[in-house]
């Protein structure tokens, strides 16, 4: 895999949008609305390889009940693309961390416990007024795109997705946040009833991870609400979670139900759980091995090959200023 090609993470000619994210009539005519942006982005239209599995099927069927699906698909924000083809999405749907369900991978199943509506998140803080807002509510303010990233897993694999959600720098506009606030802390549900894994005493719940205020409002930074053209699946941290694209997976906090913005940098849930293995910052970084394996290489997830790990994900033109004069920090700085 090829990363400094290009701008970093620009997109091939033959990797797109999967075909099945434009079959409908209503996707079709949102994409034909934006005529004269396809015009001078056939790549949109391209099919990534004309097939549908049995589980993106049933993924279209579960975005079918989700009051978001009408919003989706969205348009593409062409800005951000990746020199590469797209993970299929049976692999990206179907191969997920969520501790709430478990520590297996294949949780996808388990995790449709999860319900989804209502749904609120609280933003608190240091703010100029906390408020509480409903994930439509939300929905309705934010100014929705779709995005190409790729992810990285601390656990050494990767893949490349099309997130659909908005910056989260928006949401800090929404927030207004004041001058003392430092961090950007973002928990997960702690309700029981929705996860058997919250019911384990040795993991320190809720999840909660944290970004400072700089990376927050980096224009990377992207607060996921759909997928692959359709609300974001459960197992993938619906209905809002993180996407901090030059960050490790596990900075990616799912299922988001409360943000505070705050003036002690947080303690995270991997930091409590392994404080001599998993620090705050937790940017990809091949020459900072995890102490129990390398992460010069990543295992490409779908395709059976293994491909060089590079230096903020190969985010780092947009992200590496904000770590001057931190070489000190420990763990993935």
């Amino acid at each position: 895999m090829h990363y400094f090609r290009k701008r970093g993470w620009e997109l091939g000619d033959g990797a797109a949008t999967p075909e099945a994210v434009f079959r409908t009539r209503r996707q079709l005519v949102k994409a034909l609305a934006a005529g004269p942006v396809l015009a001078a982005a056939p790549v949109l239209l391209t099919a990534c390889d004309g097939k549908e599995s049995s589980n993106a099927a049933n993924g279209a069927t579960a975005s079918a009940a989700d009051p978001s699906a009408h919003l989706y698909p969205v348009m593409r924000n062409l800005r951000y693309r990746v020199d590469g083809p797209l993970t299929e999405e049976r692999h990206a749907t179907t191969y997920n961390n969520f501790y709430e369900y478990g520590t297996s991978k294949y949780i996808s199943q388990d995790a449709q416990q999860l319900r989804i509506r209502p749904w609120t998140v609280k933003i608190e803080g240091a703010v100029e007024k906390p408020f509480e807002i409903g994930i439509d509510d939300l929905l309705k303010k934010m100014p929705l795109e779709e995005r190409v990233y790729r992810f990285r897993c601390v656990e050494a694999w990767g893949m490349t997705v099309p997130w659909s959600g908005f910056a989260l720098k928006a949401l800090v506009d929404l927030a207004k946040p004041l001058s003392k606030a430092k961090y950007v802390r973002m928990e997960t549900f702690g309700d029981s009833s929705l996860a058997p894994g919250l019911r384990q005493p040795f993991f320190p719940w809720p999840y909660v991870e944290g970004l400072s205020m700089a990376e927050a409002t980096n224009e990377l930074s992207f607060i996921a609400t759909g997928l692959y053209g359709k609300p974001i699946p459960k197992q993938n941290g619906a209905p809002l979670r993180l996407v901090a694209p030059w960050k490790y997976g596990f900075k990616n906090v799912k299922s988001i139900v409360r943000i505070s913005f705050d003036e002690e940098r947080p303690k995270t849930f991997w930091e409590k759980m392994g404080p001599a293995e998993y620090g705050f910052w937790a940017n990809v970084n091949p020459e900072v091995a995890h102490p129990r394996w390398s992460q010069a290489h990543e295992n490409v997830l779908g395709e059976n090959r293994r491909a060089p790990t590079v230096i903020y994900n190969g985010y780092g033109e947009y992200v590496a200023g904000l770590y001057k004069g931190m070489e000190n920090e420990s763990l993935f700085k």
